[in-house]
């Protein structure tokens, strides 16, 4: 099962680049049975990754573009004439959310306080209840899209709902080639061929297996940590609700299941940067805060994650300019030729520090960019 489970989340990211991040929020929402809602601008693949994920669970699945002139029927199915003449009140409910296993709604926070109301004791109990009728639904998990953060007092009760919270950023300029190829291989294949669903790798009642060995998950070994980091999100001042914070075990639970191990280790606590943060600006805090309190391998990859970035604007930079003549730009290039032997130490010394696979993976990208930037200087300075 655990290997199925593999497949699923490299079967859900194979088609998208740099996606391999939400491609892991989709499955930890899964595996926990949350619910998850998706920050960030439009066309980053967000429905194309749910409706996938949907097509390889073989689950019946819903998807919509909510505004705020949407009607409850649109979602929930139009009232039953037929039935409302003989005195009883019925939803035609096939093929709307009511029937859905997996559900993406567009622009959530834009529905009007009928849905809102009503999607909210969907969330929390899998219950449809719009006043006249009550409606227990088979849906396993809720996926919503959102431009930005919701800042209404009426939302955040309906936002924090949404165990999982990802902010999603546009494809990284390293991988602008990857996406341009991609996007031209699935045009081609969209007008030759037309789409084609994905092949399923499991099915839903093999999700729910993998929910149950979730909730059997030793977590004894992180609950003091766990305590220490809620205190320390506390004094940096992130607010954490006690309902976050029970239900935060689930997404741990779930990130050691899906690592394919049945008891928690230090490093799984690195998922609370999905549960935690309320907006992009915490969202820095928490990963700085996890960065200082956790023993593993994040705190070297997100700072080479810093230094590839800014390694990789370097490089666009030396290239524009390698064939200016220019007494400054010279100056300028070796300038930069010492700041980067500089960093290719830093580097270096954190492949000593640290043995993990992942580290010397990134260790390897940096400074092959390193190499890179020093080769084109060399050739242009005496």
């Amino acid at each position: 099962m655990a290997n199925r489970l593999a497949i699923l989340l490299s079967k859900l990211v194979e088609p998208f680049i740099g996606r391999d991040e939400e491609g892991k929020v989709i499955v930890l929402s899964l595996l926990a049975r949350e619910h998850t809602v998706l920050i960030g601008e439009p066309g980053t693949a967000k429905s194309a990754m749910i409706r996938r994920v949907s097509e390889l669970l073989n689950a019946h699945y819903f998807s919509y573009l909510l505004t705020r002139f949407t009607e409850p029927s649109e979602l929930f199915g139009p009232i039953d004439i037929k039935a409302l003449e003989e005195g009883r009140y019925v939803r035609l409910t096939s093929g709307k959310l009511p029937s859905a296993e997996i559900a993406f709604l567009d622009e959530i926070f834009k529905a009007n306080s009928a849905i809102l109301n009503a999607l909210n004791t969907l969330l929390q109990e899998r219950v449809l209840y719009d006043g006249y009728s009550e409606m227990a639904v088979p849906l396993w998990s809720l996926f919503g899209a959102s431009n930005e953060v919701p800042e209404e007092t009426e939302l955040l009760a309906f936002y924090d709902r949404f165990l999982l919270r990802h902010f999603v950023r546009p494809v990284p300029e390293n991988l602008w080639k990857e996406l341009l190829d991609k996007a031209w291989t699935l045009e081609k294949a969209i007008y030759y061929g037309g789409a084609r669903a994905s092949e399923p790798v499991m099915d839903m009642r093999d999700l729910k297996k993998l929910h149950e060995a979730v909730l059997e998950v030793d977590l004894e070994p992180v609950k003091h940590k766990l305590v220490k980091l809620f205190a320390a999100f506390e004094t940096r001042g992130i607010h954490v609700t006690d309902r976050r914070k029970g239900k935060a075990l689930k997404v741990v639970a779930s990130n050691a299941l899906l690592e394919g191990r049945s008891r928690a280790q230090e490093q799984d606590l690195l998922a609370l940067k999905y549960v935690v943060p309320r907006d992009w600006d915490e969202l820095e805090k928490v990963n700085t805060i996890l960065s200082e309190e956790l023993k593993t391998p994040y705190r070297y990859l997100r700072e080479l994650n810093e230094i590839r970035t800014n390694l990789q604007e370097l490089l666009n930079y030396v290239i524009s300019l390698q064939a200016v003549e220019s007494r400054y730009i010279d100056q300028r290039f070796r300038q930069i030729l010492r700041d980067v032997e500089l960093t290719r130490e830093r580097v270096s010394a954190m492949a000593m520090e640290s043995q993990d696979a992942a580290v010397q993976r990134a260790v390897e990208e940096v400074l092959d960019l390193i190499e890179q930037i020093v080769s084109i200087i060399r050739r242009r300075l005496p």
